[in-house]
């Protein structure tokens, strides 16, 4: 069960850092001066939990089985942060702007998880998607 909840918990509080780091990183800086800094920090915090991190596949051995979706996903990153930044820069709230994009990316992904990757879809998941729905429009009333 520990295995199961552990990984919603980290993303959980790590999301929570992550939106206050956000929120109050200062106004006059460069975002990209401020994410330079961010993911030299992320550079070295990973390659260390690399080496520690125990698996049957090798830290350095698994460099060679990596693909696209590395680079992808470092672009989709680089997103995300300065996407972020800029909302709390233009006024966004950090508990409304968080919400709103994350109903949004779920509206969205529900469709992709169905369509590429097979994924259930129940009438109990789409009242949740029109109550989610109902709460994005409520919530910027």
């Amino acid at each position: 069960m520990l295995e199961y909840i552990f990984p919603i918990v980290l993303i959980v509080l790590s999301n929570v850092v992550y939106n206050l780091a956000q929120k109050t990183t200062p106004q006059n800086v460069n975002p990209f001066s401020a994410l330079l800094i961010t993911y030299t920090t992320a550079a070295v915090f990973t390659a260390a939990a690399g080496f520690v991190y125990r698996s049957d596949k090798g830290f350095i051995e698994s460099f060679s089985k990596l693909n696209w979706t590395s680079f992808v996903l470092g672009i989709a990153i680089v997103g995300l942060e300065v996407g972020y930044l800029i909302a709390y820069r233009v006024g966004w709230n950090i508990g409304v702007g968080s919400l709103v994009a994350n109903i949004i990316l779920a509206v969205i992904l529900i469709p992709i998880g169905i369509l590429f990757f097979n994924e259930g879809f129940s009438l109990y998941k789409l009242l949740g998607a029109v109550l989610c729905i109902s709460g994005l429009i409520l919530i910027n009333v």
